[in-house]
């Protein structure tokens, strides 16, 4: 494929273009935006600052919640500031970086979800061999794994878009670079690259929420043998998990695991793991989690009173 390219920026189409709904999307979405920043940051912090962190679930975590914070960066302040102007212009060189930057992140967070769904298989079947099979060095390899899992990821994905010639036209009909769409806009047969996609993306999309669910196949099937009271504590810690892994991963599997075109709906289901599932994990990992609610009361409390003895000395 010969590498060629007339042009030096693309016109996105963004959600919509009546300026009633675009001012309320503006709200809606700076709104999202910050409760993204102040709830990761929050959990972030209060398993950092406590003995959490100690335990292989809130390592995950705390990890789980940065990465939500730079996977959700990529896009929403972009989208935030296109809601104010008419047209909407983006680079070829920061197009291409988008794309890459939520391969990269989107993957890493794919992979810290299955290794805190493997954590908690670990836990809850084999709990008396749990801090071995779980230890910190465990832990540091687990997330490592996972950014060499991105890393190599995103570079796949440029290789497969940098050599793409685009000679006109330059309208992505999304709000935000996807891969799809500039297939969509590329001046040649993309029918290959279409399905090296499918089977990059979607392939590891599907496959890992195969083995996570999976694993809690197993671990149902080992709460058999468990009381009533261990048995709901269980299920209470990995409900919230559970809820992530639909939130994030149904709407990726529609985007990326089908025939190489692009629908209107893209748009609609790309705000669930883009925008929405980083915005609900801090509420679904602390409501429902009383060891997350005890830290985040203890580490806030204290700082909290401390800025209060130190105004008063």
């Amino acid at each position: 494929m010969e590498c060629k390219r007339n042009i030096s920026e693309f016109l996105l189409i963004g959600l919509s273009s009546k300026q009633n709904i675009e001012v309320f999307c503006f709200l809606f979405f700076s709104f999202c935006y910050l409760a993204i920043l102040s709830g990761n940051l929050m959990i972030l912090i209060s398993v950092r600052c406590s003995s959490l962190f100690n335990q292989p679930m809130y390592y995950f975590l705390s990890h789980l919640s940065s990465m939500d914070i730079c996977y959700t960066s990529c896009v929403t302040p972009k989208l935030i500031g296109d809601l104010l102007v008419r047209r909407k212009y983006i680079s070829y060189t920061i197009c291409m970086l988008q794309v890459i930057a939520m391969h990269f992140f989107g993957v890493i967070e794919v992979l810290i979800l299955a290794a805190m769904a493997f954590d908690r298989c670990v836990a809850i079947c084999k709990p008396l061999h749990c801090m071995l099979i779980m230890s910190r060095s465990k832990c540091h390899v687990l997330i490592l794994v996972s950014w060499v899992g991105g890393a190599a990821h995103s570079f796949s994905q440029f290789c497969l878009l940098i050599c793409l010639p685009f000679c006109g036209p330059n309208e992505i009909d999304h709000y935000y670079c996807d891969i799809f769409p500039l297939l969509k806009v590329a001046c040649t047969d993309t029918t290959i690259a279409g399905m090296l996609v499918v089977a990059n993306s979607g392939l590891i999309a599907l496959v890992t929420f195969v083995l996570l669910f999976g694993s809690y196949v197993v671990i149902l099937f080992t709460l058999r043998n468990y009381s009533a009271e261990q048995r709901h504590k269980a299920l209470s810690t990995c409900g919230s998990h559970i809820t992530v892994v639909i939130l994030f991963f149904g709407p990726s599997i529609f985007a990326y695991l089908r025939p190489p075109t692009t629908f209107p709906e893209d748009k609609i289901f790309a705000l669930f793991y883009t925008i929405i599932a980083p915005m609900f994990n801090p509420l679904i990992y602390t409501l429902r989690n009383t060891e997350m609610k005890k830290a985040i009361k203890k580490v806030w409390c204290q700082k909290r009173f401390f800025r209060r003895e130190t105004v008063n000395f």
